[in-house]
């Protein structure tokens, strides 16, 4: 079912990362964590950007490369090429041994400008928070820096997840971090979230794929009965990073029969509004398609 949700326009799948994008992710099994780092990675590759793991302090750097280039070996060339790296904390705040937001921001932003003398598009980085602890950090002082880094973000060619586990920190503390955060991701490829928002708007977020047929169709039939007074719905289809043919025809049988309305608006990208005119969107008197053009 869609919940209203007034910060649903900070949620996206990984996917969707852009450069400037500052994120927020939890997890709270130890296969989980390595979904959105892997896909984080591998698209960074693929678009030129330099990646860098800060992982768990703890985790065997060893494992962190298994997990990244599992089934194949695929990342090794970036590896020797100084494309990818893993590293630590320690090694980003040093020679300082005690943690402050200052001398890490400072590094990220010299290394962001290195990746681009290098040739690289871009800097790219995945931090576990985990060392937070590990290091004798002050939560408070992680928090400060967390809603103050803006600069390393406006108008720079670097990208930031922030990985929490729910298993290490407390409720309060999530909440809070999550909050301030200007993006918070989906926490496993694959999945999908529907979510109200404030003006009434569906949206949908994530991998509709034929699984998840059913519980589109469910969130449709929700939406269409709470705007049947208004005559008129809004269906967001730009943060879902795929969209099967049987969900789309889902939507276009609804939208069909959806005699009560006088409009159904689908905010769509290219490629999904290509699929539905395929599949007939055309005959559906009362659907218009709107080309929204992503700034990725």
């Amino acid at each position: 079912m869609a919940a209203r949700d007034t910060g649903c326009d900070r949620l996206l799948p990984v996917q969707h990362l852009r450069p400037g994008d500052h994120a927020f992710v939890s997890y709270g099994d130890d296969e989980v964590r390595w979904e959105v780092v892997t896909a984080f990675v591998r698209l960074g590759l693929a678009r030129g950007e330099k990646v860098l793991v800060l992982p768990c302090l703890g985790v065997p750097f060893d494992e962190v490369l298994a997990r990244i280039d599992f089934p194949s070996r695929s990342t090794v060339p970036a590896r020797e090429r100084g494309q990818l790296v893993v590293s630590s904390m320690r090694e980003v705040i040093r020679p300082d041994t005690e943690f402050t937001a200052a001398r890490q921001m400072s590094r990220l932003r010299a290394e962001t400008d290195r990746a681009t003398a290098e040739g690289h598009t871009g800097l790219r980085a995945f931090i576990d928070m985990g060392w937070v602890r590990a290091l004798g950090a002050d939560v408070q002082v992680m928090a400060a820096r967390e809603t103050g880094a803006h600069a390393l973000f406006s108008g720079r060619p670097y990208t930031e997840i922030c990985a929490y586990d729910r298993r290490r920190f407390d409720r309060t503390l999530l909440t809070a971090m999550e909050r301030a955060h200007p993006r918070v991701l989906l926490e496993r490829l694959g999945s999908l979230r529907s979510t109200r928002g404030p003006d009434g708007t569906l949206h949908f977020i994530g991998e509709a794929d034929a699984t998840h047929r059913p519980a589109v169709g469910r969130a449709l039939e929700i939406s269409l009965a709470q705007t049947a007074p208004a005559r008129r719905l809004t269906v967001d289809l730009t943060r879902l990073h795929f969209l099967s043919v049987g969900c789309a025809v889902g939507l276009l049988t609804l939208a069909r029969g959806a005699a009560g309305h006088e409009l159904i608006e689908v905010r769509c990208d290219r490629g999904q509004r290509r699929m539905l005119r395929r599949l007939g969107a055309g005959t559906v008197s009362r659907l218009v398609l709107t080309e929204v053009v992503r700034p990725w």
